[in-house]
């Protein structure tokens, strides 16, 4: 399995628009990509401008398959605007 986190800081003005273009697009990417298997949106307790996302995929080549999306794409430039930050990183998800 393939595991992908981002951590994003939300400008404060942008935040009701971007929890909402990012709800629809874990939706999107759950129910229109075979490979993701899990696509959580959580926010900070402390500081809601922080937003983080954990992701699963069947393997590597469905989180590049992701990436080309029109629904990705679009999400991607919508929202890059009102980000301050974003931190991205790959996993290899270790099966017990």
């Amino acid at each position: 399995m393939f595991v992908v986190t981002v951590t994003f800081v939300i400008r404060s003005e942008n935040l009701d628009d971007f929890m909402a273009a990012m709800t629809r697009q874990a939706h999107n990417s759950l129910t229109r990509e075979q490979g993701c298997l899990q696509f959580d949106v959580c926010r900070d307790q402390q500081n809601p401008r922080r937003v983080f996302l954990y992701e699963v995929y069947s393997d590597r080549a469905a989180f590049e398959a992701h990436l080309q999306t029109t629904h990705f794409l679009d999400f991607d430039k919508t929202v890059t605007p009102w980000t301050e930050a974003k931190v991205a990183e790959q996993w290899e998800r270790v099966e017990s």
